[in-house]
């Protein structure tokens, strides 16, 4: 009779364990379940986050492209009037010494002659550099810079507003690829949260209390894990 006992106290003990563990394989497939669903959502928003930003850096790349042509367009254009203006001056200079120079020596444009002509169609960016350049005086001073060209005061506002549009447009990349690597993480959670999902399931099929105990806390560890892990991403709604 106490051999019996023994046999249905261990019998009971053991229906008792399945039944927990049932319950707790019921419980972690709920929360996997919601889990992974979670993940899977959180990981498509933040691609189509990571697509917005992408556009952008699309678009201010378009317009930075086309910032950048108008500067190239407005720098032939002042090269070309420079050359033309040069050439000019140099030949008036040739019959007349004093051309276009006033009393202190420091040029003065003649409106009537063909350098004064083209000084007066200077682009306004560019005439401050002229200005800076011939106060260097370049024909005496051989420390003065070869060109306006190469002077602070040549400035072209298109070409600044290229690099700062580039430079936005770097910012939404590298900001698209942060949220790429969200996304990726969110992707990770959902692999864990699956294998929660198997193993739960797995350990209801399994005959020997031993395994299905096993089991059932290898799932319950992954899922610690996972969810240990995804409480430190941000969340994007």
């Amino acid at each position: 009779m106490t051999g019996m006992a023994e046999v249905g106290a261990r019998d009971a003990r053991d229906q008792r364990t399945r039944e927990l563990i049932e319950l707790v394989a019921t419980a972690l497939l709920a929360m996997a379940t919601v889990l992974t669903a979670w993940s899977a959502f959180q990981s498509t928003k933040w691609s189509g986050t990571q697509a917005i930003h992408f556009a952008r850096a699309g678009a201010l790349r378009t317009e930075s492209a086309k910032d950048a042509n108008q500067a190239n367009s407005q720098a032939i254009v002042d090269v070309d009037l420079f050359v033309a203006w040069a050439e000019a001056i140099t030949a008036e200079r040739a019959f007349d010494p004093t051309a276009s120079t006033a009393a202190d020596g420091t040029y003065q444009p003649d409106p009537s002659s063909l350098s004064g002509f083209l000084y007066e169609r200077f682009r306004d960016e560019f005439k401050p550099a002229v200005e800076a350049w011939l106060a260097e005086d370049p024909i005496n001073n051989p420390e003065a810079a070869p060109t306006p060209f190469a002077l602070p005061e040549y400035r072209l506002a298109e070409q600044e507003s290229s690099d700062k549009l580039e430079a936005a447009a770097d910012r939404q990349s590298e900001l698209a690829r942060r949220d790429n690597q969200r996304g990726d993480n969110y992707v990770l959670t959902t692999v864990l949260f699956a294998s929660v999902l198997f193993f739960a399931g797995v350990s209801s099929k399994l005959g020997s209390t031993r395994n299905r105990l096993a089991t059932i806390t290898l799932a319950v560890a992954i899922l610690v894990a996972g969810l240990v892990i995804i409480l430190t991403f941000p969340i994007n709604i």
